[in-house]
């Protein structure tokens, strides 16, 4: 644990948006420079969606994709963008177009949050975090230290994916809609903003830019630039 988090309470800053506005990115460049762990939720729905393709498990089965992720041991290791799936590092594996698309199906399924949230929670309490995903200021974490909603233009997300993501332009603008719908629309804890959220919208804005404006909250909420 780094000696800022041992001087100090553990945490808890949350990220929220929607697809491809940039809060992987900028979640873990926070947590580098901060010294916390970053947590990508996005990765541990991910991975249970890949074990369920290996299972040959519909991502949309209720009953079994609740187990799963109840039985997956999900490791994200600090300092790095490895994740681990019982044990084996899945760290590109889940990246393909095809999981994502599942891991999606699979995050609007009550008994698959209840049981990743847990998982979140219970990392949280081994050091401060940085945590981007959906939910996490308005469910997971309710009351985060920060909450950011970061946000972007359609197109803007679109253009995003199209320049990390293989596949026909046209295919990947239609799965980033499909997201957003069933983000938004999903029974169990939606994409919304928190109301104690603060909105960014990235749109036209630099990683480099994105994160001072974030840092420049912290440092005035948590300690008045003390420490950071």
């Amino acid at each position: 644990m780094s000696p800022m988090s041992s001087e100090r309470r553990l945490v808890v800053i949350a990220i929220d948006g929607p697809a491809a506005a940039g809060k992987s990115t900028i979640a873990r460049r926070l947590a580098d420079r901060l010294g916390f762990t970053y947590i990508d939720t996005g990765a541990m729905y991910r991975a249970g969606a890949l074990w369920a393709q290996r299972q040959s498990v519909d991502s949309a089965d209720l009953h079994r994709m609740e187990q799963l992720a109840l039985a997956a041991v999900i490791e994200l290791e600090p300092g790095n963008s490895r994740v681990l799936l019982n044990g084996e590092e899945v760290s590109g594996a889940i990246r393909a177009p095809e999981i994502a698309a599942a891991a999606s199906v699979a995050a609007a399924i009550p008994g698959v949050r209840r049981a990743l949230v847990e998982k979140q929670r219970a990392m949280s309490e081994l050091s401060s975090v940085v945590m981007e995903g959906r939910d996490i200021g308005s469910v997971v974490f309710p009351d985060a230290d920060i909450k950011i909603f970061l946000d972007a233009d359609p197109e803007e997300r679109i253009r995003r994916r199209l320049a990390e993501t293989e596949g026909a332009p046209e295919a990947i603008a239609e799965q980033t809609r499909q997201r957003d719908e069933r983000d938004r629309n999903r029974a169990e804890s939606p994409l919304v903003q928190a109301p104690d959220a603060i909105y960014i919208d990235s749109t036209g804005l630099s990683p480099d830019e994105v994160e001072e404006t974030i840092l420049k909250l912290i440092r005035t909420k948590l300690s008045n630039g003390k420490g950071f």
